[in-house]
């Protein structure tokens, strides 16, 4: 199922997908979907990110990258980063090279406290698009992440949540700047698997329904400039598009 948030003239609205419109609703985590009876065609309703999380969990994936002892880390990133479908992202300037960076996004679907890799996606709501822009001149800086990860607009996510993917470990990536394909890779190519990573940050924190993991870029981050035009599509799921300010 496809579920979205939009603007509409009557206000913001959570909807799912039915044919050529958007079906509104009241709650999409709810255990029964309550319909409110109106409908949005598909063609009018503007995009907003589709879930507006409490807490935003990035991957760093350790494994093969440097000397840590651990496989995985995990840090905060602000959910007053989260953006919009086609939001302009003005980043830093004068700071070094500022990245975009494709990536899973995991949508938590209920409280989720140490998780089990035979558990860990009946948590799962869903899943969608995230551009984890990244300061990353600003990395050996500041090891907590707070200097590369903070900016306005600086977690873009949508276009909306698909729940029906078949295989979370095997979702393709594409990453497209200014119409130009600059990298293709997928969860397949992590160092450390989506099951992991939620089993890894739920054994410390317990997530909320709402709740986001990001799940890292398998080498799909780039260098960004004003005025680029970034497209990032995950097989399954759809295309999230944001220009560079």
């Amino acid at each position: 199922m496809r579920f979205a948030r939009l603007q509409t003239a009557d206000g913001i609205a959570n909807a799912v997908a039915s044919g050529d419109s958007w079906r509104h609703i009241e709650d999409p985590f709810a255990e029964t979907l309550e319909y409110t009876g109106e409908h949005t065609p598909t063609d009018d309703g503007i995009l907003l990110a589709p879930v507006r999380p409490r807490v935003i969990v990035g991957i760093a994936h350790n494994r093969g990258n440097n000397d840590h002892p651990l496989p995985i880390q995990a840090w905060h990133k602000s959910p007053h980063s989260v953006a919009n479908p086609g939001e302009i992202i003005p980043v830093r300037r004068d700071i070094g090279t500022v990245n975009i960076e494709g990536e899973l996004a995991v949508v938590i679907g209920r409280q989720s406290y140490q998780l089990t890799e035979s558990n860990a996606f009946d948590h799962v709501f869903g899943y969608t698009v995230a551009n984890d822009v990244t300061n990353i001149d600003q990395v050996p800086k500041d090891e907590k992440n707070f200097q590369a990860k903070s900016g306005i607009n600086y977690t873009p996510l949508g276009p909306w949540i698909e729940t029906e993917i078949a295989d979370p470990e095997n979702v393709a990536t594409e990453v497209v700047i200014n119409g130009r394909v600059v990298g293709q890779s997928g969860s397949f190519n992590l160092p450390s698997s989506v099951v992991a990573s939620l089993v890894y940050v739920t054994s410390w924190l317990r997530l909320e329904t709402g709740d986001v993991v990001l799940t890292g870029a398998p080498n799909t981050f780039f260098a960004a400039q004003p005025g680029d035009r970034v497209e990032i599509t995950l097989a399954g799921i759809g295309t999230l598009t944001n220009t560079i300010g």
